[in-house]
């Protein structure tokens, strides 16, 4: 797979953008792993302060589905609701005991799976 980083044309955070809206349902990602995706594996906290400026467009932007690398529920505050992140990812039948997500490995979903274009 190529590096992200030659889509000159496209910020950091729209890069982020695109790989989470295409989180399969029921699956989670980590931010190092959109990171890398993108071409910028050393930026994972970047990946989250993308995320964190979504704000505006979470209801479009499945940015529940994006957890630390053991999966930990580490965005969790940055919703409007008080365990939103908790409950959408339940929602879609993933596992949740004290913030982290039980079958982690099971509901990993791998963006460098992802074709170039498809970011």
């Amino acid at each position: 797979m190529k590096k992200i980083s030659s889509l000159d044309n496209e910020s950091f955070f729209e890069r982020v953008y695109s790989v989470v809206s295409q989180i399969p349902y029921g699956k989670v990602t980590s931010y190092g792993a959109i990171a890398k995706a993108i071409g910028s594996a050393q930026a994972a906290r970047m990946v989250g302060w993308a995320l964190n400026s979504t704000k505006n467009i979470l209801d479009k932007l499945p940015a529940h589905r994006v957890v630390n690398r053991n999966g930990v529920l580490t965005g969790k505050f940055h919703f409007k609701e008080e365990n939103l992140m908790q409950k959408l990812l339940e929602a879609e039948g993933i596992i949740v005991e004290n913030n982290k997500i039980i079958n982690f490995s099971d509901v990993f979903w791998n963006p460098m799976d992802l074709k170039i274009d498809e970011i």
